[in-house]
């Protein structure tokens, strides 16, 4: 498979985990990623550990992404970021609206993705590759499908260059979206964001939070496992990895994944896509 393949982490919270992630980059970069991005928590408050790693990837010699994100931030905020980001030798941004920590109420100066991607275009030109996020089945807080693509639209006219997707276990849903986007002239490439099934409680979770759809028969079939966690893994790998060969297979541009920190059930993925015919 030579579709080009980019991989994302999250700052790690601990010493120890830090100490990990770097061995963990260091198999995934084996792949040669064309990328790897770092995840932004709520209202900014991962931004040590986020720009840290960004620089670590850096000098690993592999190219970086920031996630950014703009709920509760001001433009002097974002502007000095920005500055930083750039000085770092970053080229790449994933523009998020982002979540506010709980506790805290709305504030900033931006309302949507949309604003911040239109603010860096405006600030740095074309500095940056900016990746947006979308949402093959709807995002949980969109009024109706119709409302999320006029979302989607709006990043895309203010600057955006690719998207990234939420990940999704429903081919059809993100070939549907692809072909709706390019109907209405939205040609930026739509890159699918792939996680792997590794433990089924945690994606339970991860779904119910983030709103992607688990279609009822793969947990129907990971609730039957139990905590078998040998069969649920290479279910996941059998299940993720058919999905993989239809989105390339359908022309998928590139392939993005959620890594959670760990190498070896992307690396089976890789492995498996490698061996098709």
């Amino acid at each position: 498979m030579s579709l080009p393949l980019s991989f994302e982490f999250f700052p790690p919270k601990t010493p120890e985990g830090a100490v990990k992630l770097r061995q963990v980059r260091k198999e995934l970069y084996a792949h040669a990623p064309a990328f790897c991005s770092v995840t932004y928590g709520a209202g900014g408050s991962t931004r040590a550990g986020t720009f840290g790693t960004v620089g670590e990837i850096l000098a690993e010699g592999m190219n970086a992404a920031s996630h950014f994100s703009c709920i509760g931030a001001t433009r002097e905020s974002v502007r000095a970021q920005l500055a930083e980001l750039k000085a770092m030798g970053v080229k790449r941004l994933v523009a998020l609206r982002g979540d506010l920590p709980s506790g805290y109420g709305a504030g900033g100066e931006f309302t949507y993705a949309s604003d911040l991607v239109a603010f860096i275009r405006e600030e740095t030109g074309r500095d940056f590759h900016i990746e947006i996020a979308c949402y093959p089945e709807v995002h949980p807080q969109s009024r109706s499908p119709e409302a999320d693509l006029q979302a989607y639209a709006a990043k895309v006219h203010a600057g955006a260059d690719s998207a990234i997707t939420q990940y999704f276990f429903n081919a059809d849903a993100y070939f549907r979206f692809v072909d709706e986007a390019q109907r209405r002239g939205l040609d930026v490439p739509v890159v699918p964001g792939i996680m792997p099934i590794t433990s089924s409680t945690q994606l339970m979770r991860f779904s119910d939070a983030c709103g992607a759809e688990i279609p009822r028969w793969i947990r129907m079939r990971l609730q039957a496992f139990g905590d078998d966690s040998a069969s649920i893994k290479a279910f996941g790998l059998d299940v993720v990895g058919d999905l993989c060969r239809r989105l390339v297979g359908g022309g998928a541009p590139a392939i993005h994944f959620y890594t959670m920190n760990q190498s070896v059930a992307t690396l089976s993925l890789l492995e498996r896509l490698h061996a098709s015919p």
